[in-house]
């Protein structure tokens, strides 16, 4: 394993810990400012409007699992492919909700650090 696949690994796995523990901030700072996030069902959108959709995760407790499945390095670029497994609980004691399904990942090196460009999500609700 090279020090950039090292370090992609490492922005995953902080970028699953800082999620399950309501991180935003460190979230926010594993993604380049002009990110785009990808969905089903939804409009593209960046950073900011990631941002604003976390603030309202502050309700829910999250567990998920992301199992790197293919990982290619070229020069300052990178793509992951992955598969993310996750269960959102309201904090109030409501259902659990859970999705699961592949992504599709871009990163880019900048200033010698890895950040997250470009997501395709394609989490559907349900088991695995």
């Amino acid at each position: 394993m090279t020090d950039d696949e090292r370090a992609i690994r490492n922005l995953v796995e902080t970028w699953m810990a800082a999620s399950k523990a309501g991180d935003g901030p460190k979230v926010l700072s594993l993604m380049a400012d002009d990110a785009v996030f990808m969905v089903p069902g939804q409009q593209p959108f960046g950073k900011q409007a990631f941002a604003a959709a976390a603030k309202g995760q502050q309700a829910f407790t999250m567990d998920a699992s992301s199992d790197i499945r293919e990982l290619r390095v070229l020069g300052d670029w990178a793509y992951l492919r992955s598969f993310i497994d996750l269960t959102v609980t309201p904090k109030n004691g409501g259902n659990p909700t859970k999705r699961s399904g592949y992504t599709l990942t871009t990163l880019r090196k900048e200033a010698g650090r890895w950040l997250l460009a470009r997501d395709a999500n394609l989490k559907m609700p349900g088991e695995k």
